[in-house]
């Protein structure tokens, strides 16, 4: 993400948005996603609560849809 970056501005030149290309919006995206799945990785341990499998965790939501 070294490139030079790209900003609009107002009438008053004021930075008010930035310009990125879609490999770099999809880089921020994706580390985005990893760090929220850290995030709740680490809140779900944190919990105390017995882990359950898969296939488990599947099939209670399957019971709680009906």
């Amino acid at each position: 993400m070294g490139k030079e970056r790209q900003f609009v501005v107002n009438k008053r030149g004021e930075k008010v948005a930035v310009v990125l290309s879609i490999e770099e919006y999809e880089k921020i995206l994706e580390e985005l996603e990893d760090r929220e799945a850290i995030r709740e990785y680490e809140e779900a341990k944190a919990s105390g609560e017995t882990p359950v499998s898969l296939d488990e965790a599947i099939a209670r939501i399957e019971r709680n849809r009906k």
